[in-house]
Order: C-alpha cells, then structure tokens, then sequence
C-alpha cells in the first residue's frame, strides 16, 4: 500500500527548487551545478600538507566501487577509500625519507610473476612467457585509452600500492631484529623465580566517599592524555519512532477479504472450485507465488498442520494467521512418498549450463539423443551403468563412486530430478531433464514412508490501511508540534507511553543507527552546520515515521569532560586512593609497616614474570616487575600496582638453568618485533598531520 505520506509537504517545495535552478540557468547555465553545490572546495582533505583533491578522491571512489561491484555502502566505501588514500601518500613520503621509489619496473616485474599474466597465450612465445609482448600490449591499450588501459591502469595503481606496503613493512622489519643476548636476558626475566614478604594495601579498603574527583581533575587528567583521548566529530540524538502497523481493525478487514475468495462471487471462481491454481493466484493477485511441490509436514504452516494432515482432497482451510500473512490452503493431493532415497545417475551436459566444461558442445537434441541410447542399453543390462557414468558422465561429484548418491533429503536435489526418484518406486529407470543437462536415473532405494500433500495455498500480506497510516502520520506530527511548543522528547513520550531511544556518538560518515538501521538522513540532518542542541525534525522511514532531537555536539578534538568522567574516574580515584594507602606504609622495616598499617605480613614465592599472579592478591604485572628489578633484602615501599599500593623484600632469587642456545627466544623477540609493523603505521599514521573533510566537502556535513 502506498504511503501517501511520503508526498506531503514536498510539491511547493520541490517547484521552488526547480524553478530557481531553472531561472539560475537562463542567466547563466554553469550557475545550475553552483545552484545544487554551493562549496566549490577541490579539496577533501591534507596529509602532512599533501592534497587530496576532491577529483582524486572522486575517481579512487568509482574505481572502489567498480572492484567491489557495488557491494558496499556508499559511505563505507567513502571510508575505505579515504583511508587507502592516506596510506598510499604516507608510504610515499616514509619512503622518499628513506630514499626508496617504487618505480614503473618495479611494478613490471612484479606482474611479470603473476600466474593469470604468465599463463596468458597471447604474451607468449612458443609456449613460453615473453615480456616484450606484454609491454607491447600495454603500450597499445595506453595508446587506444579506453575501458581496458583504464582498468590496467588501476590495476597497476594497486599492485604499486601493494608494493609500496610491503617496501615499507621489509624496511621496518629489517631493523626490528634481536640479539641473542636480549634473547637470554628474555628467558632469564620470564624463568626467574621471586620468592619474598610483602605489605599489600588493596584501594578496596579506602571508601569511595573519601575520594573527591571533580571535573576539573578529569579536564586536567584529559589535557595530560591528550594522545588517549582524541576524538572525532559526533552528534548525540534521541529520537522516538512511529511504526506504521496494521491495526486490530484493519487486520479484521483483510481476513474478511480473503475468506470472500474461498467461495465463488462477483469475482470469479473461488478457490474450493478452481482447478487452475496458477490461474487463480494470479487473478487474485496473491503476495505469495504458487508452489506445486509435495510438503511434509514439517514444511507447511505449522499453525495449522495438524488440522491439514487430517483433511481430504478438496477441503480448504482458512483464513488463518500465519507470520504476517492471512491464507487459504486447499490439499490439491495426498501422498505417500519416502523422506529419503538413493539414487544413481549419468548426467549429459548441454552447452551453456551450469557446471557444464567449457569444451561441451552438446546442444539440447543431443544430450537428449545420447541419454536416450544408454537408457536402452542399461534397461538390456543394467551391470554396464558404471562403466558408462565414468565414460559419459560431466557430474564430477558422483563419478568415482558410481554416479552414486547415498540416502538424501526431499529438499536436495533439483525438483525434476527429486521428483521422478520421490513419487516413482524403487527399480525405476528413466531420462529426466533438468537445468544441468538429461539425467539417466535409476532408483536405488526409498525409506521411511509418510504422508505429504500439495496445495494450493493464497496469501495477502497484513499491511496498515490508509486510515491507519494517516492515524500515525498525525500522531507524528502532533509529537512533533508538541516538542516545537517546547516541550521535552521525555517528558512527552512519557506521558503518551512511547519509548525514547538514545542514539550516541554518531560520526559524520556514519549510516546506521542502533534500532532504525540505515537511516543516513537523520546523520546528515544531525550534522547540519546551523543545528543546535534541542532542534529536532520529523522524518519519513521505511515502514513509519521518526521524531528525533538533537542531544549532544562533541566536536574534533579532546573528548569532552562530561563523556570522559566515566573513563578517568576510576584512573584518578585509584590515584588518589594510592596517595592515602601510602601514607599507612610508615616503618623501616616490614614488620614495622605491617603493625603501622594493621595488615598481615604476607609471604610470596616462586613468582615469575611470565605468570605475574600473587597468590591470595591476583594479577599484578607491575609489582612483580618491580621485584625482578629490586635488590635482595632491600625494602620496597609505595609501589603503585593495579589493585593496590605495596611493600616488600624479595628474599630469594632462584635463576632459571643456562640453556646450550637463546636463538629460540631471540626469533621470537625478532618475530614479535616484525609482526608489529601494521602497529608502527598506525603510529606513524597518528603522528602524521592529517586533515579529514571529505564529509565536509563531498558530503555536505559537517567534521
């Protein structure tokens, strides 16, 4: 049913437009393209000073959609393609640092190994693969400057890419080796075993209530961080929906509709007399197709299943309610057929169909003729049928064993070819033809026989009327109204008991928001430059309407105090709660620390680096960091760990046994080290000057 909703409100506004635009272009037609972009910016964005124009932005774009087949969003590929961009100008310039172009023989070289390129006849010579032809190709194509030098060129564009990217991983690797002394002393620090006396004061024991953190300890903590805590540009919304459902009446309606079909009327036959199921369907323009095939039953509507499984021939059943359809099903057979069955067969291709070789040549005539030759031979002797399925079979599955295919379900095989081995019995042997080619099939065996039936069953989809969907439209509009009067979205939908809905930290080029999916619109309308806190506006969504308001503005750069309090404050509480914890660790000795802060003097041994746990404490990495490093017998106090504040002697240090040889332990330091080169770009990336408006200045929104 159309929603007539969705032209409201837009024909004065849609003759304005293009009435402008039209009088612009009578002055002067180049305003027309200035009318519908107002920023003539060819510019999307910077990296360390380089431009990205909106032109090499536009044709990386095209090119990404052309390779992924358009099956990515539109602003997922806006992101991918961004991103691949700023990779490609920071491995120019880290490279060019270090002195290292990827040049055109490079990028030759490497198509040369490519297999699909080497294995092509036509850059060959006497079998064998010749470089000067396939510049020679290239040098044609690039002279022509058509589709195919175009998708060369990007082509090239990639592997240089590629190229460039391990260049630069290779570079990086090359000095992130490791010496066999790091790999010692690597052993020595995970094996060696701290045993000791400790003092531990767990941030459990000082009350939250003592501990005050105000915003401006998080805002001087953030300022500290600023590294941890950048952001992007975001909005915060609320928004409440309005489905369009059909109602309780209009439900009631539809069902009275569809029984009116059971019985012949005005309208023709009805479905207990026809007998041209297709026909009737189609007259009566049902939103489910015809489906002839036998169902178990497991497969019909299984609110009404057992009413079904009861019937005869001829009787109908419904309307009934199924998902969100009303039906009428009328048993058009009752059979009983096996659930499963073996079969063997010799399937004969025809040219052109699917999983056909290509060097098939059979057309329709002749694998029917050669089907029906071995069907003669086999029914004289039906020992010969494996020897012809390996000597003219194309179903390469089945082959080796025989043309052969054990115990299978109903639903397996195609309808032709599941027909003939269901409803014929064991011992048959026929042609039958499917999409694939002319089978030779013999029945094998059929199991577990039961009782199916076909139908022909109606359907009419459950949708709103239009009654009920202006009902919602002004109920939209009324909540809107209401909000545009001043009142709160809460508040509000409070008193009418509806749900509001949060939607937080949306990015410019963002399309999906929690609950109401790809709904770019509302992103967009959020990003608008003269939008403030507070406005709202009403939207039309598939299936309903949305009434949302802005709550939130966070723009690039350091998080805002108010978002980031839940992060700092357990970070500066335990700080704070160390700074108190420390002030109990009074005493020159152990013992003395354990009477002044009236905590038991705990023993601790055999901890190691590798397993950082504290038995009775728990994890805690740092501390047993701290007593690798601490001399023997010497004590340690205000230790800061991650569950609380210590004190300790480390009274013993057993040492792991010399081993013959480190280079195990070297290659992984070696190897931990090389596999961190996707972390060293992002470094790098992070350290780079990089400017992001292709939102902005391709999008229309604001970042």
């Amino acid at each position: 049913m159309a929603i007539l909703s969705k032209i409201r409100e837009r024909s004065l506004f849609l003759i304005l437009v293009i009435g402008l635009a039209l009088f612009a272009f009578v002055l002067d037609p180049s305003t027309l393209t200035d009318f519908f972009n107002s920023q003539k910016i060819n510019e999307v964005g910077q990296v360390n000073g380089e431009s990205i124009s909106r032109q090499e932005f536009a044709q990386a774009l095209d090119n990404y959609r052309a390779q992924t087949g358009n099956r990515v969003s539109e602003m997922q590929a806006a992101k991918n393609v961004w991103e691949n961009l700023v990779r490609q100008k920071i491995y120019d310039s880290q490279l060019a640092e270090a002195g290292i172009t990827v040049g055109e023989a490079d990028i030759l070289n490497d198509l040369y190994e490519k297999e699909f390129i080497k294995n092509d006849p036509k850059y060959q010579t006497t079998g064998i693969f010749d470089k000067e032809k396939f510049k020679e190709f290239l040098a044609t194509i690039r002279e022509e400057n058509g589709d195919q030098w175009k998708a060369w060129r990007e082509y090239m564009s990639n592997v240089k890419s590629a190229l460039q990217k391990t260049t630069y991983d290779n570079l990086v690797a090359a000095g992130l080796g490791a010496s066999l002394e790091e790999g010692k002393t690597e052993y020595f620090n995970e094996n060696t075993k701290i045993s000791g006396d400790l003092v531990y004061l767990p941030y459990t024991s000082v009350a939250d209530s003592l501990v005050q953190i105000t915003k401006g300890d998080v805002k001087k903590y953030i300022e500290s961080h600023a590294s941890e805590f950048e952001v992007e540009a975001s909005r915060d919304i609320s928004y409440v929906k309005f489905d369009i459902k059909a109602s309780a009446q209009d439900e009631n309606d539809i069902k009275a509709d569809v029984a009116k079909l059971i019985n012949d009327g005005d309208s023709g036959v009805g479905l207990k007399n026809t007998t041209d199921y297709l026909t009737f369907l189609e007259a009566t323009k049902s939103d489910l197709p015809y489906n002839d095939n036998i169902q178990f039953k497991v497969q019909v509507p299984q609110v009404i299943a057992d009413t079904l499984f009861k019937g005869n021939v001829g009787d109908v059943y419904g309307p009934y309610k199924d998902q969100n359809y009303f039906k009428l099903s009328k048993i058009t057979e009752v059979l009983e057929i096996p659930d499963s069955a073996q079969a063997r067969h010799i399937l004969i291709p025809i040219a052109g169909a699917p999983s056909a070789d290509p060097t098939v040549k059979n057309t329709e005539a002749d694998a029917k003729r050669i089907a029906d030759s071995l069907l003669t031979v086999i029914k004289k002797d039906k020992s010969q049928f494996e020897d012809l399925v390996k000597k003219f079979s194309s179903d390469k599955g089945s082959v080796d064993k025989g043309g052969f295919y054990d115990w299978f379900p109903y639903t397996q095989m195609t309808p032709a070819f599941r027909d003939f081995v269901f409803e014929g019995k064991e011992g048959d042997l026929g042609v039958v033809k499917t999409v694939f080619g002319y089978h030779v099939i013999e029945v094998k065996g059929q199991k577990n026989f039961q009782k199916a039936l076909k139908l022909a069953t109606y359907a009419r989809k459950i949708e709103a009327s239009e009654a009920t969907e202006n009902a919602v439209y002004q109920d939209a509009e009324t909540f809107a109204q209401e909000i545009s009067n001043g009142g709160k979205i809460d508040a509000i939908a409070k008193d009418k008991k509806l749900t509001v809905s949060p939607a937080v930290g949306l990015k410019a080029l963002d399309e999906n928001i929690p609950a109401l999916g790809n709904e770019r619109q509302i992103i967009t309308w959020a990003f608008g430059k003269d939008l403030t806190v507070g406005d709202f506006k009403r939207f039309d969504i598939d299936g309903g309407y949305v009434v949302a308001t802005l709550t939130g503005i966070t723009e690039k750069g350091l998080m805002p105090v108010d978002q980031a309090i839940s992060r700092v404050r357990p970070i500066l509480t335990n700080e704070k709660k160390a700074e108190i914890l420390k002030e109990k660790l009074q005493g020159s000795t152990l013992n003395d620390i354990a009477t002044a802060s009236k905590q038991p003097l705990k023993k601790f041994s055999d901890v190691t680096l590798k397993s950082p746990t504290i038995t009775g404490i728990g994890y805690e990495p740092k501390i047993v960091g701290a007593m690798l490093s601490a001399t023997e017998k010497e004590l340690k106090k205000d230790i800061v760990g991650d569950r609380g504040v210590y004190a300790f002697v480390v009274t013993s240090r057993v040492l792991p046994t010399d081993l013959p040889n480190y280079d195990t332990y070297r290659k992984r330091i070696a190897n931990q080290r090389k596999n961190q080169t996707y972390n060293m770009y992002q470094a790098v990336k992070k350290a780079s000057d990089i400017e992001n408006e292709v939102g902005r200045t391709y999008y229309g929104v604001g970042q």
